[in-house]
């Protein structure tokens, strides 16, 4: 069993990057802008954007975080995306979810600027994503194939059994892994709440991505032997043994899981730190103009 260690290959691409924005400045050549809306107070976003924020002061891009309270209004936060849509200094740029329920997520979605969506939640670009044409591929699903790729788990002609259907995790990789492409051309099935013979089809898995949102929901006996088990759930869960309150939990029961695998993503330190690398990934294409 072999632990997939997300926070070394993300390290790894940092360094890409850092290098890649090294040159681009010595060029005299603008420094690569990412932004972030945060509307709330809720805690995992708050995590999750100071992580980001940090990681462009690691590869030396520009970043900005705009602060809203949770009471803002649907227009108000509207004719934010739509200023900076027309910022042209702002490369690429994300609005932090979940957002109010007063919000319609979908109509913030598709305001953004097809080339600024970072985040790859536009469908525009998943529509692009789904029939194999340059696009900004959403980071989650990004992160999971460049983990594939970095440790050189074939995917061809595997069976893929994705826990998960969301539109952000589950139905893009599902999509990539699919395709015809190095890291593709498996066959994949997608289950998700309303799959009646769940446990039947992971057992048959050569690779489970589990994006379930339910903590240590895979157990062992849903795991084949030799199986690579790519956990991708982040759920905050009370805890009276940290500082914080709270702790990590994946969807997979790890210490159970691990020794049936061949590789395994840990929670955390796994897939997350991908999803940050990702961003940063689609922030530079966006700015070298490579997608559109």
């Amino acid at each position: 069993m072999q632990i997939i260690d997300g926070k070394k290959i993300s390290a790894e691409i940092k360094e890409e990057i850092a290098r890649e924005v090294a040159e681009i400045k010595n060029k005299g050549e603008k420094t690569p802008h990412l932004a972030a809306i945060l509307v709330g107070h809720d805690g995992g976003s708050e995590t999750y954007v100071a992580h980001k924020v940090k990681a462009c002061e690691q590869v030396g891009f520009k970043s900005t975080l705009i602060r809203f309270e949770d009471d803002i209004t649907e227009k108000e936060l509207l004719e934010k995306v739509n200023e900076l849509n027309n910022d042209n200094d702002i490369d690429g740029f994300i609005v932090q979810l979940p957002l109010p329920k007063h919000i319609n997520e979908d109509k913030i979605i598709e305001a953004v600027n097809p080339r600024k969506d970072v985040d790859g939640f536009h469908p525009i670009n998943v529509g692009r994503m789904s029939v194999g044409m340059p696009a900004f591929v959403s980071a989650t699903p990004a992160g999971i194939l460049e983990l594939l790729k970095r440790y050189n788990i074939e995917t061809s002609g595997k069976h893929v059994v994705v826990l998960g259907r969301s539109n952000i995790v589950g139905r893009p990789i599902s999509i990539l892994l699919s395709q015809k492409a190095d890291f593709g051309n498996a066959t994949v099935t997608v289950c998700h709440s309303r799959t009646p013979n769940l446990k039947e089809l992971s057992l048959q898995a050569d690779i489970i991505i589990a994006a379930l949102g339910v903590p240590e929901f895979v157990t062992a006996d849903m795991v084949k032997e030799g199986a690579v088990v790519i956990d991708v759930g982040t759920t905050r869960v009370k805890s009276d043994k940290t500082k914080s309150g709270w702790k990590l939990k994946g969807d997979v029961k790890f210490d159970e899981v691990a020794p049936k695998c061949s590789y395994i993503t840990p929670v955390p330190g796994g897939v997350g730190p991908m999803t940050i690398v990702s961003l940063l990934k689609n922030t530079l294409l966006a700015a070298k103009g490579s997608i559109y």
